[in-house]
C-alpha cells in the first residue's frame, strides 16, 4: 500500500484529531444545550395554603406548567416567616428541579429578625428573577368599635397593649408593617404571629384578634364581602382596588412598605439553566390572563433579569434593616 502524500497525510491527521476530540466535546456541548424541564419541577412556598403568596404562586406555576409542558407544582413548607421554605431551596440540588419563593421576608427581613439563620440570605441562593409586588392592608374585625385609622390610633395610645394585631409570621413584611405603625404613631399594639396569613385571617374573622396586617390578595375577598373592616393600605398612596381606603401615609407621613417576591434556586446553578428558567418566568408573567388575575388580587407582575433582582435585594437590605431597628424589631 503506498504511503500517503504530504497533503493526504495532513488530511488524515486532521480527520484523526477530530475523531478523538469529538467524544470529549460531545458531553460538554450536550450539557450546555440540555432542555429544561424534562420532568416535574418543585416550587417551595414557605407559607401555608390559602394565603396571598400561595394563591399568587399557584397562578404563576400553573401558567409556567402550561408553557413548559411539565408540571411546576407548589409544595407548602410553612414556618418562621418563610425561612423554612427558603432553607429547603438553599439545600436542594442546583439542577433546576427545585426552585421557590424568595423575596423581602426570607432574603432581607430575616436578617434583622433572627440571630442565626440556617442559610446566608444572599450567598446561599441563585436569584432567578422577580415575580410580583403588592401592598399590604390593615383590616379590623367586623365588630371593632371603629375602622378609622385616626380613631384607632387614639384608642391604642390611650390603652397600651390592650389591642392585638396578627401577621403571617415573625419577620415578615406584615410584622414590619405593624411595628412601623407602633413606632411612628407612638402606640403599643401587641403582635400575634401566625404560621401564615390563612390562619391569621381565620382568627380575625373569629374575633380572636383585633387587627390583621395581610398581603392585599389574602384579605381582599373578605373586605369585599364585608366580613372585615378595611383600615388602611401600606403603599405610599391609595390603590385602585380600594379607592376609598386611605394609605397609612395619610396619617403617618413617610410610612410605606410593600411586599415583593423573587424566584430563587439553590446556589451555583448553571448560568444557561438560570437563563432558561428566567425566560419561562418572564413569558408566564406577560400572559394576559395571568396579568388580569393578578390585577383582580391587587398584585403587579414584576419580571426582572437575574442581575436586576439580586441588585434590588441588596438595595432593600440597605434600606430596610435600619427601619427594622428603628421600629424596635430585635433578632430573636
Amino acid at each position: 500500500m503506498p504511503s500517503p502524500t504530504p497533503v493526504n497525510r495532513r488530511a488524515l491527521l486532521t480527520l484523526l484529531a477530530g475523531s478523538i476530540a469529538a467524544p470529549l466535546l460531545a458531553p460538554r456541548m450536550a450539557f450546555s444545550q440540555e432542555a429544561w424541564p424534562v420532568r416535574p419541577v418543585r416550587y417551595v412556598n414557605g407559607f401555608p395554603a390559602g394565603g396571598a403568596t400561595d394563591t399568587l404562586s399557584r397562578i404563576l406555576c400553573q401558567k409556567m406548567s402550561e408553557l413548559a409542558g411539565q408540571s411546576v407544582f407548589v409544595e407548602n413548607r410553612a414556618g418562621a416567616g418563610g425561612v423554612l421554605g427558603a432553607d429547603a431551596v438553599a439545600k436542594a440540588a442546583p439542577d433546576g428541579y427545585t426552585v421557590g419563593l424568595g423575596g423581602i421576608a426570607s432574603n432581607v427581613l430575616a436578617i434583622g429578625s433572627y440571630v442565626k439563620l440556617p442559610y446566608h440570605p444572599r450567598e446561599d441562593f441563585t436569584f432567578i428573577g422577580g415575580m410580583w409586588q403588592l401592598p399590604n392592608i390593615l383590616t379590623a374585625r367586623a365588630d371593632l368599635f371603629s375602622s378609622d385609622l385616626r380613631e384607632l390610633l387614639a384608642a391604642f395610645k390611650k390603652e397600651p397593649r390592650k389591642y392585638t394585631y396578627a401577621s403571617a409570621g415573625f419577620g415578615t413584611t406584615l410584622h414590619l408593617s405593624g411595628e412601623m405603625m407602633n413606632s411612628m404613631a407612638g402606640v403599643e399594639v401587641t403582635h400575634i404571629p401566625y404560621k401564615g396569613a390563612g390562619p391569621a385571617l381565620t382568627d380575625l374573622l373569629g374575633g380572636r384578634v383585633d387587627l390583621l396586617f395581610d398581603n392585599l390578595p389574602g384579605s381582599l375577598p373578605s373586605v369585599r364581602a364585608g366580613q372585615v373592616k378595611p383600615v388602611a393600605v401600606t403603599s405610599r398612596t391609595r390603590i385602585p382596588e380600594l379607592p376609598d381606603v386611605p394609605a397609612m401615609a395619610e396619617v403617618l407621613p413617610g410610612y410605606e412598605i410593600t411586599s415583593w417576591t423573587a424566584l430563587i434556586g439553590p446556589p451555583n446553578m448553571n448560568a444557561d439553566l438560570v437563563a432558561q428558567i428566567n425566560a419561562l418566568t418572564v413569558k408566564a408573567l406577560a400572559d394576559p390572563v395571568l396579568k388580569a388575575r393578578y390585577s383582580e388580587l391587587g398584585a403587579t407582575p414584576w419580571p426582572t433579569s437575574p442581575a436586576e433582582i439580586r441588585a434590588f435585594r441588596d438595595s432593600e437590605e440597605v434600606r430596610l434593616l435600619p427601619v427594622m431597628k428603628a421600629a424596635g424589631i430585635k433578632p430573636g
